[in-house]
Protein backbone atom coordinates (compact mmCIF):
# COMPACT_ATOMS: atom_id res chain seq x y z
CA UNK A 1 0.00 0.00 0.00
CA UNK A 2 1.54 3.14 -0.96
CA UNK A 3 2.17 5.79 1.41
CA UNK A 4 -0.24 9.29 1.28
CA UNK A 5 1.03 12.49 -0.53
CA UNK A 6 2.55 14.76 1.70
CA UNK A 7 2.70 18.44 1.00
CA UNK A 8 4.92 20.04 -0.53
CA UNK A 9 5.74 22.90 2.07
CA UNK A 10 4.58 21.68 5.50
CA UNK A 11 4.22 23.70 8.76
CA UNK A 12 6.85 24.09 11.50
CA UNK A 13 6.14 21.34 13.40
CA UNK A 14 9.06 20.31 16.67
CA UNK A 15 6.80 17.18 16.67
CA UNK A 16 7.49 16.23 13.16
CA UNK A 17 10.43 13.50 13.59
CA UNK A 18 10.66 13.21 9.33
CA UNK A 19 10.82 17.30 8.06
CA UNK A 20 11.85 16.12 5.10
CA UNK A 21 15.52 17.74 4.70
CA UNK A 22 17.18 17.10 1.42
CA UNK A 23 20.80 17.19 1.62
CA UNK A 24 23.73 17.49 -0.64
CA UNK A 25 27.54 18.12 -0.81
CA UNK A 26 28.38 21.01 -2.36
CA UNK A 27 31.56 22.88 -2.44
CA UNK A 28 32.79 24.79 0.95
CA UNK A 29 34.04 28.47 -0.84
CA UNK A 30 35.96 29.23 2.88
CA UNK A 31 38.49 25.99 2.51
CA UNK A 32 37.18 24.79 -0.66
CA UNK A 33 36.76 21.33 0.83
CA UNK A 34 33.37 19.42 0.13
CA UNK A 35 30.59 20.59 3.37
CA UNK A 36 27.11 19.69 3.48
CA UNK A 37 23.72 21.79 2.65
CA UNK A 38 20.21 21.45 3.69
CA UNK A 39 17.24 22.05 2.57
CA UNK A 40 13.80 22.08 3.52
CA UNK A 41 10.94 23.78 2.33
CA UNK A 42 8.44 24.93 5.35
CA UNK A 43 6.13 27.92 5.46
CA UNK A 44 5.84 30.87 7.50
CA UNK A 45 2.58 30.94 9.12
CA UNK A 46 0.36 33.94 7.99
CA UNK A 47 2.98 34.95 5.46
CA UNK A 48 3.65 32.60 2.65
CA UNK A 49 6.26 29.33 1.34
CA UNK A 50 9.98 29.74 2.24
CA UNK A 51 12.97 27.66 1.29
CA UNK A 52 15.55 27.07 3.88
CA UNK A 53 19.20 26.40 3.00
CA UNK A 54 21.67 25.62 5.87
CA UNK A 55 25.82 24.61 5.16
CA UNK A 56 28.03 23.56 7.42
CA UNK A 57 31.80 22.37 6.67
CA UNK A 58 33.01 19.77 8.90
CA UNK A 59 36.62 20.71 7.71
CA UNK A 60 36.88 23.71 8.22
CA UNK A 61 33.93 24.53 10.80
CA UNK A 62 32.44 27.46 8.39
CA UNK A 63 28.66 27.91 8.65
CA UNK A 64 26.02 29.63 6.19
CA UNK A 65 22.17 30.36 6.44
CA UNK A 66 19.87 31.48 4.10
CA UNK A 67 16.27 31.76 2.99
CA UNK A 68 14.89 31.90 -0.90
CA UNK A 69 11.14 32.31 -1.27
CA UNK A 70 9.30 29.84 -2.30
CA UNK A 71 6.00 31.01 -3.22
CA UNK A 72 5.01 31.57 -6.84
CA UNK A 73 5.24 34.90 -8.85
CA UNK A 74 1.89 36.54 -8.51
CA UNK A 75 -0.06 37.39 -11.61
CA UNK A 76 0.63 41.41 -10.81
CA UNK A 77 2.97 43.80 -9.24
CA UNK A 78 1.90 45.59 -6.56
CA UNK A 79 2.33 48.92 -5.41
CA UNK A 80 1.89 50.44 -1.85
CA UNK A 81 1.33 53.95 -1.13
CA UNK A 82 1.29 54.96 2.78
CA UNK A 83 1.53 57.92 4.84
CA UNK A 84 3.16 58.33 7.61
CA UNK A 85 1.47 60.82 9.82
CA UNK A 86 2.59 59.93 13.21
CA UNK A 87 4.95 58.19 15.15
CA UNK A 88 3.05 55.07 15.49
CA UNK A 89 2.90 54.55 12.14
CA UNK A 90 6.40 53.74 11.86
CA UNK A 91 5.77 50.44 13.66
CA UNK A 92 3.26 49.07 10.81
CA UNK A 93 4.85 45.95 10.17
CA UNK A 94 6.06 45.32 6.56
CA UNK A 95 6.67 42.30 4.38
CA UNK A 96 9.02 43.26 1.57
CA UNK A 97 10.84 40.46 -0.85
CA UNK A 98 13.84 41.56 -3.07
CA UNK A 99 11.73 42.40 -5.78
CA UNK A 100 10.73 45.22 -3.74
CA UNK A 101 11.91 49.04 -4.20
CA UNK A 102 11.11 51.56 -1.70
CA UNK A 103 10.71 54.98 -2.55
CA UNK A 104 10.56 58.36 -0.19
CA UNK A 105 9.47 60.96 -2.33
CA UNK A 106 9.75 63.66 0.28
CA UNK A 107 13.40 63.56 0.02
CA UNK A 108 13.75 61.84 -3.32
CA UNK A 109 15.45 59.01 -2.22
CA UNK A 110 14.86 55.37 -3.18
CA UNK A 111 15.94 51.95 -2.59
CA UNK A 112 16.50 49.67 -5.94
CA UNK A 113 14.71 46.57 -5.91
CA UNK A 114 17.33 43.45 -5.40
CA UNK A 115 19.71 45.85 -3.59
CA UNK A 116 18.52 44.23 -0.10
CA UNK A 117 17.44 40.83 0.62
CA UNK A 118 13.31 40.33 1.76
CA UNK A 119 12.80 40.87 4.77
CA UNK A 120 9.82 41.15 8.11
CA UNK A 121 10.12 44.34 9.53
CA UNK A 122 9.08 47.76 10.10
CA UNK A 123 8.87 51.14 8.35
CA UNK A 124 11.16 52.45 11.26
CA UNK A 125 13.27 49.32 10.17
CA UNK A 126 13.07 50.24 6.73
CA UNK A 127 14.29 53.62 7.25
CA UNK A 128 17.10 52.34 9.88
CA UNK A 129 18.33 49.78 7.21
CA UNK A 130 18.33 52.46 5.17
CA UNK A 131 20.93 54.40 7.47
CA UNK A 132 22.96 51.76 8.14
CA UNK A 133 23.51 51.00 4.55
CA UNK A 134 24.45 54.64 4.21
CA UNK A 135 26.65 54.73 7.25
CA UNK A 136 29.22 51.40 5.63
CA UNK A 137 32.03 52.48 4.75
CA UNK A 138 31.83 55.92 5.70
CA UNK A 139 35.28 56.17 7.99
CA UNK A 140 37.31 55.68 4.87
CA UNK A 141 34.85 57.63 2.73
CA UNK A 142 35.75 60.69 4.87
CA UNK A 143 39.57 60.00 4.67
CA UNK A 144 39.71 59.31 0.78
CA UNK A 145 36.51 62.09 -0.48
CA UNK A 146 35.76 63.76 2.22
CA UNK A 147 33.04 66.42 0.11
CA UNK A 148 30.91 62.97 -0.73
CA UNK A 149 31.47 61.62 2.94
CA UNK A 150 30.08 64.92 4.02
CA UNK A 151 26.93 64.88 1.81
CA UNK A 152 26.04 61.58 2.72
CA UNK A 153 26.31 62.32 6.71
CA UNK A 154 23.88 65.13 6.00
CA UNK A 155 21.73 62.73 4.02
CA UNK A 156 21.92 60.33 6.86
CA UNK A 157 20.34 63.33 9.57
CA UNK A 158 17.57 63.97 6.89
CA UNK A 159 16.94 59.89 7.61
CA UNK A 160 16.88 60.26 11.25
CA UNK A 161 14.76 63.17 11.16
CA UNK A 162 11.92 60.94 9.53
CA UNK A 163 11.91 59.03 12.48
CA UNK A 164 10.62 61.96 14.67
CA UNK A 165 7.71 62.66 11.81
CA UNK A 166 7.52 66.42 12.57
CA UNK A 167 6.13 66.61 8.94
CA UNK A 168 3.92 64.03 7.36
CA UNK A 169 5.35 61.77 4.23
CA UNK A 170 4.91 58.90 2.12
CA UNK A 171 6.38 55.54 1.35
CA UNK A 172 6.08 53.77 -1.65
CA UNK A 173 6.50 49.99 -2.21
CA UNK A 174 6.83 48.61 -5.49
CA UNK A 175 7.21 44.70 -5.64
CA UNK A 176 6.80 43.37 -9.27
CA UNK A 177 6.40 40.00 -7.94
CA UNK A 178 3.36 41.12 -5.73
CA UNK A 179 4.86 39.33 -2.56
CA UNK A 180 5.25 42.75 -0.21
CA UNK A 181 2.68 43.82 2.05
CA UNK A 182 1.85 46.22 4.69
CA UNK A 183 -0.18 45.85 8.03
CA UNK A 184 -3.31 47.46 8.35
CA UNK A 185 -3.72 48.59 12.18
CA UNK A 186 -7.29 49.62 11.69
CA UNK A 187 -8.38 46.17 10.21
CA UNK A 188 -11.30 45.16 9.79
CA UNK A 189 -11.66 48.28 8.68
CA UNK A 190 -10.18 50.27 5.44
CA UNK A 191 -7.23 51.91 6.20
CA UNK A 192 -7.13 55.42 5.41
CA UNK A 193 -3.61 55.95 5.06
CA UNK A 194 -2.53 52.88 2.87
CA UNK A 195 -3.28 52.80 -0.61
CA UNK A 196 -3.02 49.32 -2.25
CA UNK A 197 -3.04 48.92 -6.31
CA UNK A 198 -1.68 46.53 -8.73
CA UNK A 199 -0.10 47.20 -11.83
CA UNK A 200 1.32 44.79 -15.17
CA UNK A 201 4.81 44.04 -15.10
CA UNK A 202 6.39 45.00 -18.57
CA UNK A 203 8.27 42.40 -20.84
CA UNK A 204 11.93 43.47 -18.90
CA UNK A 205 10.05 42.58 -15.15
CA UNK A 206 8.97 39.73 -16.25
CA UNK A 207 12.46 38.57 -17.17
CA UNK A 208 13.80 39.98 -14.19
CA UNK A 209 11.78 37.30 -12.40
CA UNK A 210 12.62 34.62 -14.43
CA UNK A 211 9.11 34.80 -16.47
CA UNK A 212 9.38 34.21 -20.35
CA UNK A 213 7.31 32.72 -22.80
CA UNK A 214 7.94 29.84 -25.06
CA UNK A 215 8.60 32.16 -27.97
CA UNK A 216 10.99 33.42 -25.80
CA UNK A 217 13.41 30.64 -24.87
CA UNK A 218 12.85 28.76 -28.57
CA UNK A 219 10.43 25.84 -27.15
CA UNK A 220 7.87 24.80 -29.45
CA UNK A 221 4.17 24.36 -28.09
CA UNK A 222 4.20 20.72 -27.44
CA UNK A 223 1.98 18.39 -29.29
CA UNK A 224 -0.63 16.58 -27.13
CA UNK A 225 -0.79 12.90 -28.75
CA UNK A 226 -2.99 11.72 -25.95
CA UNK A 227 -6.20 9.90 -27.60
CA UNK A 228 -8.84 11.04 -24.85
CA UNK A 229 -8.03 14.59 -26.11
CA UNK A 230 -9.72 15.58 -29.83
CA UNK A 231 -10.29 18.82 -31.67
CA UNK A 232 -14.05 20.43 -30.99
CA UNK A 233 -15.30 21.74 -33.75
CA UNK A 234 -17.77 24.33 -33.16
CA UNK A 235 -21.13 24.28 -35.48
CA UNK A 236 -20.57 21.09 -36.18
CA UNK A 237 -22.93 18.17 -36.08
CA UNK A 238 -20.80 16.22 -33.92
CA UNK A 239 -20.53 18.95 -31.10
CA UNK A 240 -23.30 20.94 -29.84
CA UNK A 241 -22.92 24.33 -27.41
CA UNK A 242 -25.07 22.51 -25.21
CA UNK A 243 -22.77 19.52 -25.20
CA UNK A 244 -19.46 21.95 -24.63
CA UNK A 245 -21.67 23.63 -21.87
CA UNK A 246 -22.16 19.61 -19.95
CA UNK A 247 -18.07 19.73 -20.19
CA UNK A 248 -15.70 19.56 -17.32
CA UNK A 249 -11.93 20.24 -18.00
CA UNK A 250 -9.47 18.83 -16.04
CA UNK A 251 -5.75 20.52 -15.90
CA UNK A 252 -3.01 20.08 -13.79
CA UNK A 253 -2.17 22.70 -11.59
CA UNK A 254 -0.70 23.12 -8.02
CA UNK A 255 -2.45 23.39 -4.51
CA UNK A 256 -2.57 27.20 -3.44
CA UNK A 257 -1.93 26.20 0.43
CA UNK A 258 0.87 23.52 0.06
CA UNK A 259 2.12 23.78 -3.56
CA UNK A 260 1.56 19.68 -3.95
CA UNK A 261 0.65 19.05 -7.58
CA UNK A 262 -3.18 18.47 -7.84
CA UNK A 263 -5.78 18.82 -10.14
CA UNK A 264 -8.05 21.79 -11.08
CA UNK A 265 -11.52 20.92 -12.47
CA UNK A 266 -13.75 23.64 -14.50
CA UNK A 267 -16.59 24.03 -15.98
CA UNK A 268 -18.93 26.57 -17.82
CA UNK A 269 -22.55 27.55 -16.42
CA UNK A 270 -25.28 29.75 -16.51
CA UNK A 271 -26.62 31.21 -13.64
CA UNK A 272 -30.90 32.34 -13.65
CA UNK A 273 -31.43 35.55 -14.48
CA UNK A 274 -27.72 36.58 -14.62
CA UNK A 275 -25.15 35.61 -16.97
CA UNK A 276 -22.60 32.61 -17.57
CA UNK A 277 -19.58 32.22 -15.41
CA UNK A 278 -16.22 29.84 -15.33
CA UNK A 279 -16.42 27.73 -11.88
CA UNK A 280 -12.90 25.97 -11.04
CA UNK A 281 -12.71 23.80 -8.26
CA UNK A 282 -9.39 22.63 -6.70
CA UNK A 283 -9.17 19.37 -3.77
CA UNK A 284 -5.75 18.77 -2.37
CA UNK A 285 -5.34 14.58 -1.73
CA UNK A 286 -1.99 16.48 0.19
CA UNK A 287 -3.38 18.55 2.99
CA UNK A 288 -7.22 18.72 2.44
CA UNK A 289 -6.89 21.85 0.88
CA UNK A 290 -10.21 22.97 -1.57
CA UNK A 291 -10.65 26.14 -2.84
CA UNK A 292 -13.49 26.94 -5.83
CA UNK A 293 -13.02 30.37 -7.62
CA UNK A 294 -15.64 31.95 -10.36
CA UNK A 295 -14.74 33.84 -13.29
CA UNK A 296 -17.26 36.03 -15.11
CA UNK A 297 -17.17 34.34 -18.63
CA UNK A 298 -18.60 37.64 -20.23
CA UNK A 299 -16.71 41.29 -20.57
CA UNK A 300 -16.99 43.92 -18.11
CA UNK A 301 -20.27 45.17 -18.01
CA UNK A 302 -21.73 48.77 -19.52
CA UNK A 303 -22.22 49.93 -15.77
CA UNK A 304 -20.96 49.15 -12.25
CA UNK A 305 -23.82 47.96 -9.61
CA UNK A 306 -23.90 48.26 -6.13
CA UNK A 307 -26.09 45.40 -4.24
CA UNK A 308 -27.20 45.77 -0.39
CA UNK A 309 -28.95 43.08 1.44
CA UNK A 310 -30.37 43.39 4.40
CA UNK A 311 -29.21 39.95 6.33
CA UNK A 312 -31.86 39.71 8.61
CA UNK A 313 -31.88 35.75 9.48
CA UNK A 314 -31.87 32.20 8.14
CA UNK A 315 -34.81 33.34 5.51
CA UNK A 316 -31.92 35.43 3.53
CA UNK A 317 -28.82 33.05 4.51
CA UNK A 318 -30.06 30.67 1.59
CA UNK A 319 -29.16 33.24 -0.95
CA UNK A 320 -27.13 32.78 -4.61
CA UNK A 321 -24.26 34.88 -4.65
CA UNK A 322 -21.68 36.00 -7.18
CA UNK A 323 -18.41 37.85 -6.18
CA UNK A 324 -16.11 38.54 -8.96
CA UNK A 325 -12.38 39.24 -8.28
CA UNK A 326 -13.20 43.08 -8.68
CA UNK A 327 -15.92 43.41 -6.07
CA UNK A 328 -15.41 45.50 -2.94
CA UNK A 329 -17.99 44.32 0.16
CA UNK A 330 -18.58 46.16 3.40
CA UNK A 331 -20.70 45.69 5.93
CA UNK A 332 -21.46 49.19 7.75
CA UNK A 333 -22.99 47.81 11.46
CA UNK A 334 -19.68 45.92 12.06
CA UNK A 335 -17.39 48.52 10.23
CA UNK A 336 -16.13 46.17 8.20
CA UNK A 337 -14.70 46.76 4.55
CA UNK A 338 -12.71 44.60 1.87
CA UNK A 339 -11.47 45.91 -1.17
CA UNK A 340 -11.55 44.14 -4.35
CA UNK A 341 -9.07 40.85 -4.63
CA UNK A 342 -9.48 40.53 -0.83
CA UNK A 343 -11.42 36.97 -0.96
CA UNK A 344 -11.33 35.54 -4.53
CA UNK A 345 -14.17 35.70 -7.17
CA UNK A 346 -16.71 32.69 -5.64
CA UNK A 347 -20.32 31.63 -6.23
CA UNK A 348 -22.09 30.65 -2.62
CA UNK A 349 -24.39 31.30 -0.64
CA UNK A 350 -25.03 34.56 1.92
CA UNK A 351 -24.29 32.25 4.97
CA UNK A 352 -20.78 30.62 3.20
CA UNK A 353 -19.79 34.35 2.16
CA UNK A 354 -20.09 35.54 5.77
CA UNK A 355 -18.19 32.30 7.28
CA UNK A 356 -15.25 33.18 4.32
CA UNK A 357 -15.18 36.52 5.67
CA UNK A 358 -15.52 35.12 9.26
CA UNK A 359 -12.58 32.95 8.93
CA UNK A 360 -10.06 35.03 6.60
CA UNK A 361 -9.95 37.61 9.85
CA UNK A 362 -9.76 34.80 12.62
CA UNK A 363 -6.67 33.34 10.57
CA UNK A 364 -5.34 36.86 9.77
CA UNK A 365 -2.66 37.13 6.68
CA UNK A 366 -1.64 39.81 4.73
CA UNK A 367 -4.44 39.94 2.22
CA UNK A 368 -6.65 41.37 5.30
CA UNK A 369 -3.57 43.41 6.35
CA UNK A 370 -3.21 41.65 9.79
CA UNK A 371 -0.06 39.62 11.09
CA UNK A 372 -1.06 36.76 12.77
CA UNK A 373 -0.42 36.82 16.26
CA UNK A 374 1.35 40.58 16.51
CA UNK A 375 -1.30 42.98 16.67
CA UNK A 376 -1.50 45.45 19.16
CA UNK A 377 -4.45 45.51 21.80
CA UNK A 378 -6.61 47.92 19.93
CA UNK A 379 -6.62 45.82 16.96
CA UNK A 380 -6.75 42.97 18.41
CA UNK A 381 -9.89 44.12 20.12
CA UNK A 382 -11.88 45.68 17.39
CA UNK A 383 -10.69 42.31 15.31
CA UNK A 384 -12.30 40.22 18.47
CA UNK A 385 -15.17 42.58 18.14
CA UNK A 386 -15.69 41.97 14.41
CA UNK A 387 -15.72 38.37 14.91
CA UNK A 388 -18.13 37.78 17.53
CA UNK A 389 -20.94 40.18 15.99
CA UNK A 390 -20.68 38.13 12.74
CA UNK A 391 -20.78 35.28 14.97
CA UNK A 392 -24.33 36.65 16.20
CA UNK A 393 -25.03 37.41 12.91
CA UNK A 394 -24.93 34.22 11.81
CA UNK A 395 -26.74 32.68 14.40
CA UNK A 396 -29.66 35.11 13.55
CA UNK A 397 -29.80 36.67 16.92
CA UNK A 398 -28.81 40.13 14.90
CA UNK A 399 -29.53 41.51 11.82
CA UNK A 400 -26.73 43.19 9.09
CA UNK A 401 -26.59 44.92 6.05
CA UNK A 402 -24.05 43.35 3.03
CA UNK A 403 -22.64 45.60 -0.01
CA UNK A 404 -21.23 44.33 -2.87
CA UNK A 405 -20.08 47.06 -4.82
CA UNK A 406 -18.94 46.05 -8.17
CA UNK A 407 -17.40 48.34 -10.84
CA UNK A 408 -17.09 45.67 -13.17
CA UNK A 409 -20.69 44.61 -12.60
CA UNK A 410 -19.87 41.11 -12.49
CA UNK A 411 -21.44 40.03 -9.03
CA UNK A 412 -24.92 39.05 -8.19
CA UNK A 413 -27.46 38.16 -5.20
CA UNK A 414 -30.44 36.10 -5.33
CA UNK A 415 -33.84 37.60 -5.33
CA UNK A 416 -36.58 36.09 -3.54
CA UNK A 417 -39.32 37.43 -5.43
CA UNK A 418 -40.06 38.03 -9.14
CA UNK A 419 -39.48 41.67 -9.34
CA UNK A 420 -36.79 43.80 -7.80
CA UNK A 421 -39.85 46.29 -6.42
CA UNK A 422 -41.12 43.15 -4.07
CA UNK A 423 -37.86 42.14 -2.68
CA UNK A 424 -37.71 45.00 0.44
CA UNK A 425 -34.17 43.70 1.82
CA UNK A 426 -32.47 43.48 -1.56
CA UNK A 427 -31.78 46.89 -3.52
CA UNK A 428 -29.49 47.14 -6.71
CA UNK A 429 -28.04 50.03 -8.61
CA UNK A 430 -26.52 50.72 -11.10
CA UNK A 431 -24.40 53.67 -11.79
CA UNK A 432 -21.41 55.15 -14.17
CA UNK A 433 -18.12 54.28 -13.42
CA UNK A 434 -15.22 56.79 -12.36
CA UNK A 435 -12.06 57.80 -14.53
CA UNK A 436 -10.22 55.72 -11.56
CA UNK A 437 -12.18 53.02 -11.74
CA UNK A 438 -11.87 52.57 -15.35
CA UNK A 439 -8.04 52.87 -15.26
CA UNK A 440 -7.82 50.43 -12.43
CA UNK A 441 -10.32 47.96 -15.00
CA UNK A 442 -7.92 48.51 -18.00
CA UNK A 443 -11.01 50.49 -20.05
CA UNK A 444 -9.11 53.94 -20.41
CA UNK A 445 -6.56 52.16 -22.57
CA UNK A 446 -8.31 49.80 -24.45
CA UNK A 447 -8.86 50.67 -28.47
CA UNK A 448 -11.82 49.78 -29.70
CA UNK A 449 -12.23 51.36 -32.98
CA UNK A 450 -10.05 50.93 -35.99
CA UNK A 451 -7.46 48.80 -33.47
CA UNK A 452 -6.04 47.30 -36.37
CA UNK A 453 -4.34 49.93 -37.45
CA UNK A 454 -0.96 51.16 -35.89
CA UNK A 455 -0.77 54.05 -33.99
Amino acid sequence: MSEPNKPLFRDLDPDDIEPETTEVESLCMNCENNGNTRILLTKIPFYKEVVLISFECEHCGYKNNEIQPGGEVEEEGVRVTLTINNVQDLNRKVVKSDYCSVKIPHIDFEIPRQSQKGEVTTVEGVICRAITGLQQDQPVRRIQHPEAAKQIDDFIDTLEGLKSVSTPFSLIFEDISGNSFVENPFAPKADPNCKKEAFKRTIEEDHILGVFTREEVGEEAESNTDDNLHNLEMGTDHVTYEELQGEVLSFPTNCPNCSTPCDTNMKVTRIPHFKEVVIMATSCDACGHRTSEVKSAGGIEEKGVKIEVKVRGPQDFSRDVLKSDTCSLSIPELELEAGPFTIAGKFTTIEGLLKDIQKGIEKGGAEFGIFGDAKDESSASSINNCVSRLSKVLEGSESATLILDDPAGNSYIQMLADEPELDEALKITHYDRSFEQNEELGINDMKTENYEEVS
